[in-house]
């Protein structure tokens, strides 16, 4: 088969690092495929995907993600693949649209529970519309699902579930970094830096614990990458927060760290939820859509905004060796129901019914 993968860009974010590994490894299984990127501006994420050989089309460099100027250079595009396959929501939109004089087979990937459009109701019937193009809209968790058919009904027989996967072998054998990590117990948190994300209240905790024991460490890169550092300044945080930035090594960092942790408002399945359970560590998450799916029973759900509860979880994972490491063991088993090879064989299937039904 060949396939078209469109997106936003290649920024850190669970959608960018799933449509580097899908493509790396149905290129292993004999498929054709190949990027399309609104915004081509060079991330590792990038780098990596440039390794597989395949073909990357950059439509802009750090330009608007929503430029309707896409749409003629999507139609040139898109004709020579059997499957276009779209992630995020401008792409989501654009795909649709330029399809409309391609009549190509288009799949897209819900990869959030909600997101700011369904706050608009000007958006509602536009979405509606847009998503009815679809011949297969793949969510990456049961909440998405369920939230995705609640917003535009439910009637649309076209929505199924694969859940998101990681390397976990990968994850769970990585080496600890090395000469970095000070006497402390460290927590981190893999995100990029958005609004949704919430790494102040992460930061909250960390700063009711004591400060000669503890330290947190944020990678990533993002919008709000400034705002969080200066949030951490203004607590006193200064000395006791590490920024990352991005990072190509995220399996030795998460190693290297004793806890893992996501403070989002809301996800859709989190990669990075995932990677944190397969590196053999705690994790801990906020109580929201996305989260709750996957940690609930394995790791520890704290209430949503609630720094004391966050610190009191951190600070008992610390003092309690037995109750750390029974939390590790639990983590690392659902992590493996996770793996990357059910998630590729998910996608793989769902081209191939495609495909015979055209």
């Amino acid at each position: 088969m060949r396939i078209l993968q469109v997106i936003t860009s290649l920024h850190t974010g669970g959608a960018e690092k799933l449509v580097v590994d899908i493509t790396r490894m149905l290129r292993t299984r004999g498929h054709v495929v190949d990027v399309v990127v609104f915004d081509g501006t060079n991330t590792p994420f990038m780098q990596r995907l440039r390794e597989t050989q395949c073909k990357v089309y950059n439509l802009s460099t750090g330009g608007s993600v929503y430029s309707f100027s896409y749409i003629p250079k999507l139609r040139k595009i898109m004709k020579d693949y059997d499957i276009v396959h779209s992630h995020n929501t401008s792409p989501q939109f654009f795909v649709a649209l330029a399809n409309l004089a391609c009549n190509k087979v288009i799949v897209t990937t819900e990869h959030n529970t909600t997101n700011r459009r369904r706050n608009n109701p000007v958006w509602k019937p536009i979405d509606k519309w847009m998503y009815n193009r679809y011949r297969k809209i793949i969510c990456i968790s049961d909440q998405a699902e369920e939230n995705l058919k609640n917003y535009i009904g439910n009637y649309y027989d076209s929505i199924t579930t694969i859940y998101n996967g990681v390397d976990v072998a990968a994850f769970y054998q990585a080496k600890p970094l090395e000469n970095v990590k000070p006497n402390k117990f460290i927590v981190v948190m893999v995100a990029a830096f958005r609004k949704q994300k919430d790494q102040k209240t992460l930061i909250d905790a960390m700063s009711l614990l004591p400060q000669d024991e503890y330290e947190l460490w944020l990678v990533g890169q993002g919008d709000c990458f400034e705002e969080v550092r200066h949030y951490a300044q203004s607590k006193g945080m200064q000395q006791r927060v590490k920024f990352w930035g991005n990072r190509t090594d995220v399996a030795n960092v998460l190693h290297t760290a004793d806890v893992v942790c996501m403070s989002s408002h809301y996800e859709g399945l989190s990669l990075s939820n995932i990677e944190g359970m397969s590196s053999g560590r705690p994790f801990i998450a906020s109580d929201v859509d996305g989260l709750r799916e996957v940690t609930k029973g394995y790791g520890v759900l704290f209430p949503h905004e609630d720094a004391e509860a966050l610190a009191a979880i951190i600070q008992k994972l610390h003092d309690d060796k037995a109750y750390y490491d029974e939390v590790a063991e639990k983590c690392h088993q659902r992590a493996m129901m996770f793996d990357i090879e059910k998630m590729v064989d998910g996608y793989e299937a769902v081209y191939q019914e495609l495909m015979h039904s055209k």
